[in-house]
């Protein structure tokens, strides 16, 4: 029993501190008496320690995660220096507890020195300011250790450099861009499990023999080039994924899809074997989608969400002639000046006060339909109705709250045919129609996830209409069609999700009732904001800091711009 209690109890922590960071983060136990720590994964703590001490080490550690403490090239040069390591805990938990205050629980928002934060604007800055001459006191011991070798061992290995200039647009139709190499600092691109180590074969002579053989086949099929081309494959965990994983959908010919190229919006497919675009390589074509006579227009039971959404994409409204604000009314200021010397009894209220008041938030949400969603589930039920109830849910809560909001349905067969199934465009009214047309949707064929995420972003920047935007994927997590394998696939999603975020788009995304485990995961959104949840209610506990996360590094992102 207590075994189960404190297996539930680290599992909620990992929530917890996965909501905090931004991303996936488990939380396991360490030797008692042991200080905190994390190699950026995980995070380890003293389960006999009080639950206060717990949640405060969760805190620092998980919000240095999101605030980019452990970057590899920032953490390399505190190996082996103990005492730079220290000032340098000192200084950045401050700052990352600060920058992190708003997705804190109100009991720890006090925990970062904003005195002390206010001395470092990122973690580069910090470590310049460790590596100073300054006296700087010793972290407190909630804060933990750092273990750097840890931190690298976790990363795996050096990340790119972050030298080259981002993309600075997406392409259109018709348009040729010349496109410049992204700095991918999420995952080791190049760090692939051998896609033919099967139970059959393995790594013996046939195993070898049959990865030598369709890797001649591949080539052949697809003029030489690494995967990316449209030569059929088949999934290479289909061991692991039931009969829906790819349907009968996908084998319509290639010929026969690429006749629509004409008629669709072309993007680029980031090529992680050759570290370069290829430019116009996906066809994105907008399908209207049907809508059956036997759709129900009901929603499936409500999801609380509304009240963890309600205070996110507030704009500031700012009130004129306050007794009291944040900032001087010159207007007011100076007329209360002149009655004054007027000889009048001058007014008092010469101050302007902002409120939150104003909603400016444009939401488009993304929804996998691809065959792999009717995979069965969590709780009894299949991916894609688990999905489809958080979307549903999602959609009315921000709708009600005053945000605009867009739902697209996609699913690919081949790069010439990525389908974007517009359920709700940002102008449509949400009735019983949109409802109907999204219990319409039935799972199939491939998922081009990049290019869906590529023309989510452009639909959501062109027709938005707010200054804070927020893409939001529902999805497995599996990547895959004809060319688009596992490597392959999860590079360009990352590198697509990388894209908006520095275009000032905030990203989340969401896996619901999926068994997709957190590395596979990890491989796929990168750095992005993401959560797993088991079961539909679960979102109520995740959603607010996920979405709060994304908005606020989304707003960082476009001040830096």
């Amino acid at each position: 029993m207590a075994e189960g209690a404190d297996t539930d109890r680290l599992h909620a922590l990992g929530m917890l501190a996965s909501a905090l960071a931004g991303s996936a983060v488990t939380v396991d136990t360490h030797r008692a008496g042991d200080p905190p720590w994390t190699d950026g994964r995980t995070i380890f703590i003293d389960t006999t320690a009080p639950a206060r001490a717990s949640l405060e080490a969760i805190a620092v550690q998980a919000s240095m995660i999101a605030a980019g403490s452990f970057e590899p090239d920032t953490v390399r040069r505190l190996v082996r220096h103990s005492l730079l390591t220290r000032r340098y805990l000192a200084i950045e938990g401050h700052r990352a507890l600060v920058a992190n205050a708003d997705v804190l629980p109100r009991t720890l928002a006090t925990l970062g020195d904003r005195d002390i934060a206010a001395r470092s604007g990122s973690a580069a800055e910090s470590l310049r300011l460790a590596s100073g001459r300054t006296t700087i006191d010793d972290p407190p011991p909630g804060f933990g250790v750092i273990r750097p070798n840890k931190v690298l061992a976790a990363c795996g290995r050096t990340p790119e450099r972050p030298d080259q200039e981002p993309a600075q647009h997406v392409p259109r139709r018709g348009q040729r861009h010349e496109l410049t190499e992204l700095g991918d600092d999420e995952i080791d691109d190049t760090d692939d499990p051998d896609l033919f180590t099967s139970p059959v074969g393995g790594g013996g002579f046939i195993g070898k023999w049959l990865k030598k053989l369709l890797s001649l086949a591949r080539k052949t099929g697809s003029g030489g080039g690494p995967p990316g081309a449209d030569t059929p494959t088949h999934r290479t965990d289909s061991a692991k994924r039931g009969p829906h994983a790819v349907s009968s959908l996908a084998t319509a010919a290639t010929e026969n899809v690429i006749d629509h190229e004409a008629n669709g919006v072309r993007y680029p497919e980031w090529d992680v074997h050759r570290k370069s675009y290829r430019p116009d390589w996906c066809t994105v074509l907008e399908i209207e989608p049907e809508t059956k006579a036997s759709a129900s227009p009901a929603i499936d039971a409500a999801i609380g969400v509304r009240r963890p959404l309600a205070r996110l994409g507030m704009g500031l409204h700012r009130r004129h002639r306050q007794s009291q604000g944040d900032d001087i009314d010159i207007d007011a200021a100076v007329e209360s000046r002149v009655d004054m010397m007027a000889g009048s009894v001058p007014d008092e209220a010469v101050y302007l006060d902002s409120l939150r008041r104003r909603r400016d938030l444009s939401v488009l949400l993304l929804l996998d339909v691809s065959g792999s969603a009717a995979e069965p589930g969590t709780v009894g039920r299949t991916v894609h109705e688990q999905q489809r109830t958080v979307v549903a849910n999602l959609t009315v809560a921000l709708h009600d709250l005053g945000d605009r909001v867009a739902l697209y349905a996609y699913y690919s067969q081949g790069r010439s045919a990525v389908s974007m199934l517009p359920v709700k465009r940002f102008d449509d009214h949400l009735d019983s129609h949109v409802i109907r047309r999204l219990n319409s949707l039935e799972p199939g064929a491939y998922s081009r996830l990049g290019a869906a995420i590529r023309h989510g972003a452009a639909v959501l920047e062109s027709k938005g209409g707010t200054s804070r935007r927020l893409l939001v994927v529902l999805s497995d997590g599996l990547a895959y069609d004809h060319g688009y394998e596992r490597a392959y696939g999860a590079a360009d999603a990352r590198r697509a999700l990388s894209e908006a975020r520095r275009r000032g788009t905030g990203c989340v995304c969401l896996t619901v009732g999926a068994g997709t485990d957190v590395e596979s995961l990890r491989r796929v959104f990168g750095s992005t904001a993401h959560a797993s949840i088991a079961r539909p209610d679960s979102l109520t506990s995740v959603i607010g800091p996920l979405f709060r996360s994304a908005i606020r590094a989304a707003e960082v992102r476009r001040r830096v711009s």
